[in-house]
């Protein structure tokens, strides 16, 4: 079975060549190519809620930092904890990713 990346999930138009890309641009985890594969995913597509300018609720997200309470809520964001179980990476292991270059 093929896991969902953020935008096949919520349906939010914002992946390459999506419905709302003209209004709110390409959504940051589906171009972030340094977290590709983790949580198996494409790109940010399974670690959305570490990169920042994602979409949700309407609006454009800011850092992890300060959107990450909100992230832990998430639907998509428990059901990555639940495929993955054990070998689920957040945290540290994908922010070190995003901050090598």
């Amino acid at each position: 079975m093929s896991k969902l990346n953020c935008w096949e999930y919520k349906k939010c138009g914002r992946e390459p060549g999506g419905a709302i890309v003209a209004e709110f641009g390409v959504c940051p985890s589906a171009t972030e190519i340094r977290v590709d594969g983790v949580n198996c995913g494409k790109n940010g597509g399974r670690t959305c809620w570490m990169v920042a300018g994602t979409l949700c609720g309407g609006e454009v997200q800011g850092i992890y930092a300060h959107k990450f309470n909100n992230c832990m809520k998430c639907d998509f964001y428990k059901s990555v904890i639940c495929e993955e179980e054990r070998a689920f990476q957040s945290g540290k292991v994908v922010l070190d990713k995003l901050h090598d270059e």
